[in-house]
């Protein structure tokens, strides 16, 4: 356990910085914890700080704290709204490094348009819990490695799936998979908690522009729509322009924005 006492003016004794965890970190003004910060890494293997703090005293002790225990780089994900918040991890040297915009996605066939849209010929959509597990892990893997050898996988929004080491498919009962004869020809994940988001919708680099995509979205939005969500949401990287305009083009909308920055 690690601690370092600095003089707050929250109170009269000394704020401790305390690391009460391999990757968590209180801070303690009279026992009193104050300020909380957590490391993690994320399925692409970054490894992803946050820190809850109501002073910017106590922020700021914290920003300097952790990275002073834990690998460069780091990274960290906030609302673009959050002036605050960006200029406190900005005082603590992180510098912004992309933007994804947030966009809410109708479900309604009649407004997206896709209640007519078929996949290409030779291709079925296999809706979500039906996949064959073997077959969605090899499409997912090899969808990540086409990725990487060109734009890298960071590029990708960031991923929040907690889940095994290594394991990027942490849930297969949420993906519905766009198949062909020979195997899977790509993908989309929606995970529903408070309310659906599609965490990830990918096709194969030599199966691209021929509507798979479009096939996938309409799966898995038209099953949204009948069990009753009128949106679902989604993140897309502000460079990626044929994401945006595949959302775009489906009446979606951005709402807001999330800034990564990195240190």
């Amino acid at each position: 356990m690690n601690t370092k006492p600095f003089n707050s003016g929250l109170s009269e004794n000394a704020v401790v910085i305390t690391r009460v965890a391999d990757r968590q970190w209180h801070a303690l003004d009279d026992d009193l914890v104050v300020g909380r910060g957590h490391a993690a890494h994320r399925p692409d293997g970054r490894l992803f700080v946050s820190i809850d703090a109501w002073h910017d005293a106590v922020f700021d002790r914290l920003a300097e704290a952790m990275p002073a225990e834990l690998p460069a780089p780091l990274y960290t994900v906030v609302d673009e709204a959050d002036a605050e918040l960006t200029a406190g991890w900005r005082r603590a040297g992180f510098a912004i490094r992309r933007r994804e915009w947030e966009y809410v996605v109708p479900t309604d066939p009649r407004v997206t348009g896709l209640d007519a849209v078929l996949p290409p010929p030779g291709v079925t959509i296999v809706p979500a819990g039906e996949a064959d597990e073997s077959l969605l892990r090899a499409v997912d893997r090899a969808i990540r490695d086409e990725v990487e050898a060109a734009v890298g996988w960071e590029s990708m929004p960031a991923e929040v799936i907690a889940g095994p080491e290594g394991d990027t498919v942490v849930d297969p009962s949420k993906y519905a998979v766009a198949a062909a004869p020979d195997g899977y020809l790509g993908l989309i994940r929606v995970v529903t908690v408070n309310r659906p988001r599609i965490g990830l919708v990918a096709v194969r680099a030599g199966e691209q522009r021929r509507g798979i995509a479009r096939a996938l979205l309409a799966e898995a939005l038209g099953t949204l729509h009948r069990c009753g969500f009128a949106a679902a949401w989604t993140e897309v990287q502000e460079s990626n322009k044929a994401a945006s305009a595949l959302f775009e083009g489906i009446g979606a909308r951005p709402v807001g924005s999330n800034l990564e920055l990195v240190r």
